[in-house]
C-alpha cells in the first residue's frame, strides 16, 4: 500500500471522515486489522476561512502549495486537499510536488458518468456553488450543473461554515437542505446531487433524498485508496 498524503483541517470534522473512510476501506481490502498508510498535514481553519473571506487565494495557493510539499517530503506518495473549495488552489499543489494531487471534481465527475446522469445539482461553499472551477471540471465530462437560488446559496453556506465545523447536525439545517434539493429536482430536473463541500455528508446521506447522493468525501477517499493499491 502506498502512503496517501491528506492536506486536512479544513474543517477537522472532514479530515475526520477521510481518516475514517481509509481506515475502513484499508481493513476491507486487507483484511482485519489492517489500516490505512497516510500522513496528514493539517492546516489551520481559521486562517483559512479568513483568507477565503478577503480573497487572498494567492496566499492560500502558498499554504497549500507549502502543505503539499511537506507532505511529499514526508513520504506521500500521493495527495489529497480534503475540501472541495480548496481545490481552487489544485493548480498551485500540483506545480509543487511531483507526485500525483487527486482532483474531487474529476473523481466525482468519474462516478457521475458511470451512472448516465446529465444534470446535477451542485451543493457547497457559495465559492463552489458561484465560481467556475468545479463547475468546468463537471462540464469537460459532458455534465450540466444545477445551483440553487440566491437566498438558497446563502442558507447552505451558513450552515457550512456555522455550524458542520463544529459537528453542530441539526434538523432544521438538514430539513432546510433536503428542501432544496427537492425543489431543484422537481423544478429545474436535477438528477442527482453532488454533496460538494466534505462536511456535507455529515448531514445529509442518499437515504434522506429521492435522487442519487454523490459523497465527494467518499468518492475522494476512495478513489485515493485505489490509487494507493494499484
Amino acid at each position: 500500500m502506498k502512503t496517501i498524503g491528506l492536506i486536512g483541517g479544513i474543517t477537522p470534522q472532514s479530515t475526520i471522515l477521510y481518516y475514517q473512510i481509509l481506515n475502513d476501506l484499508a481493513e476491507e481490502h486487507t483484511g482485519t486489522s489492517h489500516s490505512a498508510k497516510c500522513l496528514i498535514n493539517s492546516v489551520d481553519f481559521g486562517q483559512i476561512k479568513k483568507l477565503q473571506h478577503e480573497g487572498c487565494w494567492d496566499l492560500l495557493d502558498e499554504i497549500m502549495a507549502d502543505a503539499a510539499k511537506n507532505l511529499e517530503n514526508a513520504g506521500a506518495s500521493l495527495v489529497l486537499i480534503t475540501a472541495n473549495t480548496m481545490h481552487l488552489t489544485i493548480e498551485a499543489v500540483r506545480k509543487s510536488v511531483s507526485v500525483p494531487v487527486i482532483h474531487i471534481a474529476e473523481a466525482t465527475a468519474e462516478k457521475i458518468v458511470e451512472k448516465n446522469l446529465k444534470t446535477v445539482l451542485l451543493l457547497g461553499t457559495k465559492y463552489t456553488m458561484e465560481m467556475d472551477f468545479y463547475k468546468d471540471v463537471l462540464s469537460s465530462f459532458g455534465i450540466n450543473s444545477l445551483i440553487p437560488n440566491a437566498e438558497e446559496r446563502k442558507e447552505i453556506n451558513r450552515v457550512i461554515y456555522e455550524e458542520l465545523p463544529k459537528g453542530e447536525l441539526k434538523e432544521s439545517s438538514r430539513a432546510n437542505y433536503v428542501q432544496i434539493i427537492e425543489r431543484l429536482k422537481n423544478e429545474e430536473g436535477a438528477e442527482g446531487v453532488i454533496l460538494g463541500c466534505t462536511e456535507i455528508p455529515l448531514l445529509i446521506q442518499q437515504k434522506d433524498v429521492s435522487i442519487p447522493v454523490f459523497d465527494t468525501t467518499k468518492i475522494h477517499a476512495t478513489k485515493a485508496m485505489y490509487l494507493a493499491m494499484n
